[in-house]
């Protein structure tokens, strides 16, 4: 799938919920796409696209229906086929700035 390899988006999104810290979000139970459109700075519906990309691979688990708030699973994440081509892209850290996710 070399249209995931290259989906920027999709990585913005993973990544802000696989870095996201409490403080990031106004309920115990998680984001929802409205706030974490503003955090990675990209449509809302493009945000509940990824979202729903993630959930297909249980990365991402969904609580609530109206909203629903969105927490990554690190215990899915971890179980993932290496060669997944979301956990490469997620792994992928290269181009990432990690003073967006972590104050020193």
């Amino acid at each position: 799938m070399q249209q995931i390899e290259e989906d920027i988006e999709l990585k913005k999104v993973g990544l802000e919920l696989m870095f996201l810290t409490p403080e990031k979000y106004s309920n115990a139970d998680g984001i929802t796409a409205v706030e974490l459109s503003k955090l990675v700075e990209i449509p809302v519906e493009i945000v509940k696209k990824k979202l729903a990309l993630l959930k297909e691979k249980s990365i991402v688990r969904v609580k609530g229906n109206n909203p629903k708030y969105w927490l990554f699973d690190e215990y899915n994440f971890q179980r993932m086929d290496e060669d997944d081509d979301i956990f490469l892209l997620l792994c992928s850290f290269d181009d990432v700035d990690f003073d967006r996710y972590f104050s020193y």
